[in-house]
């Protein structure tokens, strides 16, 4: 490069340096900024893009069904019976109009608002159906439109068939299919389970809308169907199917309030946890933002209201706190508007401010209508709210002698933990331990500069079944809130978290399933970003060792059927020679040596991280099994029987 001034004053930095990305190059380049990852949740990303375009359709008035189909190879296919794309060329650009979609960023038909396609949508704004096609190896499009069909190819995000006619047709739609792109994702194999929870989630939120899952990869096909004319109402009665509503009827009110869409539906049930989900255009808003605190703030104001206006609340009563009427709540809140605001590329905090005015506008006159005609309702309301008044009150005092002790004992751990030396949290991790004989031995077999161990004294408080004030009370459970660092509840702050891996190391047995259960309902209920964010882990250790000669085999659970793994093991290194066979049913049965080799040495162990992909069906699970009603727990048994390997009788 020629030595000048201006190169010079620029440190060699110049126009020159500027590099222009064409087309879809960015989107190839950093597909992070569009989807966030490339992992298993991004790759999953691509097909919410495409069905977000499909329910934009619905929302619109013009589509009634979506099939979702992965295809044998990973492909899926999305089909949909709305308008279909439009196929005519794009007055600016020349070329068709399905061409710009799936080839240019920012192209679409929403983004003008009252004038554009569509009123309301989620996905990506236009940029959701061209970044699918830049990170899939192919994809193609068919679409029945204005009595033709149409077909159009593309890899990579380039054009390799052009759009052309290749029939007539009677329907209406658009299908896509597309193959993720094996260069750009760690991983391309969906998971039936992942689309099933967000497809079925979607379903409840537009109401009519005929959502069918199937997975044709192997010869037994998996199939799914989701139509729920009740919306809304029909999800929460699904968030509590499992739990004890205190009165029978949904509340439900869907109105309009300006340009804003307005849909809230909510049922107590006599548990203690708040389950609340909130959505904008049909996106889950994880981090809350206006729609909740309008929410919020009606139901406090409102139940107040009713309880002084009804003599409910005596003089004496201190005001209900929005804690105390959130006790027991399974809620809904879905917002559609023309012009939503996120915080944040992930868009889980919706921003716009005349959206709390528009639902908490709504919710204090209908709910207050709605506790006015069901007096019977608002008087259970209030009894609930004043007992969650109390126990919180307790739990506040219990909270406050924690910290009061921690800031005495100069913030001390407990006793029974022996800590690790590094003090960077991302290179630390810490295993909870059942049994003072099991802490024994993994103390002895730790890397002590990384790994930290918590012994636990057999089971702790089921959670499930208890209010904060009692679980606070409990010693296991405080060792474990103090050794994490992030407190609890209210008071929960991620960024205190003093391990980056939280693994829970059972016995291989029953006893050892039930309290890693009784474990997992406490992280999931009191610390649930410790799973979302994926610092929670499951420990596996052997159930049988094998010695022959000199070499040591060992068998893990769901290694094979029931009553097969040691003779699977034999067919592989025969039956001769073999002098010891050892069933691990505890960890204190292993030396440190072994329990070292097998389950805490990071380059050999089996680690499984606990994951939160269907929110739904974990809270459902952990009611069923943890809860105060026998049946759904027989039932669970009953279903699920067969599946158990190496029970313990």
């Amino acid at each position: 490069m020629e030595i000048t001034k201006e190169n010079i004053a620029n440190n060699g930095y110049t126009a020159d340096n500027i590099e222009v990305l064409e087309g879809l190059e960015p989107v190839r380049l950093r597909p992070g900024m569009y989807i966030g990852t490339v992992c298993s949740k991004g790759l999953h990303h691509l097909v919410y893009e495409i069905v977000d375009n499909a329910v934009d359709e619905a929302l619109a008035g013009q589509c009634d069904e979506i099939e979702v189909a992965i295809l044998p190879g990973d492909i899926v296919r999305v089909k949909d019976n709305g308008r279909g794309i439009p196929v005519g060329i794009h007055p600016g650009k020349g070329i068709p109009a399905v061409e710009v979609v799936f080839t240019i960023l920012h192209a679409g038909g929403k983004f003008g608002g009252e004038n554009s396609g569509y009123k309301v949508s989620g996905g990506l704004h236009g940029v959701g159906a061209s970044v699918v096609n830049a990170l899939s190896e192919h994809l193609s499009v068919e679409i029945h439109t204005a009595g033709k069909v149409h077909e159009m190819a593309f890899s990579k995000g380039e054009t390799v068939k052009p759009l052309v006619e290749t029939g007539i047709t009677d329907k209406h739609g658009t299908t896509i299919t597309f193959k993720p792109d094996g260069t750009i994702f760690e991983e391309t194999v969906f998971d039936f389970n992942v689309l099933k929870a967000r497809l079925r989630e979607i379903a409840f939120l537009t109401k009519g809308l005929k959502i069918i899952l199937r997975d044709e990869r192997d010869d037994k096909v998996q199939e799914r169907v989701f139509h729920y004319e009740g919306g809304i109402v029909q999800f929460v009665e699904y968030i509590n199917k499992e739990k004890d509503p205190i009165f029978n009827n949904v509340f439900y009110v869907e109105k309009q309030h300006g340009d804003i869409a307005v849909e809230v539906a909510l049922q107590y049930n006599d548990g203690y946890m708040e389950n609340t989900h909130a959505f904008a255009n049909n996106i889950r808003t994880h981090e809350g933002g206006t729609h909740i605190v309008g929410f919020r703030a009606a139901l406090t104001k409102t139940i107040n209201d009713y309880g002084r206006k009804n003599n409910l609340l005596k003089d004496n009563d201190s005001n209900l706190s929005g804690d105390d009427v959130r006790e027991g709540l399974s809620c809904v809140i879905s917002v559609k508007l023309t012009h939503p605001q996120f915080e944040g590329q992930t868009k889980t905090k919706l921003t716009n401010t005349d959206v709390r005015t528009a639902v908490e506008s709504i919710m204090n006159e209908y709910f207050a209508y709605f506790l006015e005609e069901n007096p019977s309702v608002g008087k259970i309301i209030i009894e609930k709210s004043l007992l969650a008044q109390r126990a919180r009150d307790a739990a506040k005092k219990a909270r406050e002698l924690v910290r009061r002790k921690n800031v005495l004992d100069g913030g001390r751990l407990p006793g029974k933990l022996a800590d690790c030396s590094e003090k960077d949290p991302a290179k630390s991790e810490i295993y909870i331990v059942e049994g003072n004989s099991a802490g024994g031995s993994a103390k002895n077999a730790r890397s002590p500069k990384t790994q930290a161990i918590l012994p636990l004294r057999g089971k702790i408080l089921n959670v499930e079944k208890s209010r904060l004030d009692k679980i606070l009370t409990n010693e296991e459970i405080k060792s474990m809130i103090t050794a994490f660092g992030t407190g609890i509840h209210d008071d929960f702050d991620i960024e205190k978290l003093r391990y980056h891996k939280i693994i829970l190391m059972t016995d291989a047995d029953v006893d050892g399933s039930h309290i890693r259960t009784l474990l997992l309902t406490f992280l999931y209920r009191f610390m649930p970003d410790l799973i979302k964010d994926g610092y929670v882990y499951i420990a596996q250790p052997p159930l049988f060792k094998v010695e022959k000669g000199k070499e040591e085999h060992y068998i893990y659970p769901g290694e094979g059927e029931h009553g097969k793994e040691l003779d699977e093991l034999f067919d592989r290194i025969g039956r001769d020679g073999v002098k010891a066979i050892q069933r691990y049913k505890g960890l204190g049965e292993m030396n440190a040596e072994q329990l070292w080799d097998t389950t805490m040495d990071p380059e050999r162990r089996i680690l499984k991280k606990v994951d939160l992909s269907d929110a739904y069906e974990a809270d459902l699970i952990f009611t069923q099994l943890m809860g105060d009603k026998v049946e759904p727990r027989k039932e669970f048994i009953y279903a699920n029987y067969a599946n158990v390997v190496n029970l313990d009788v």
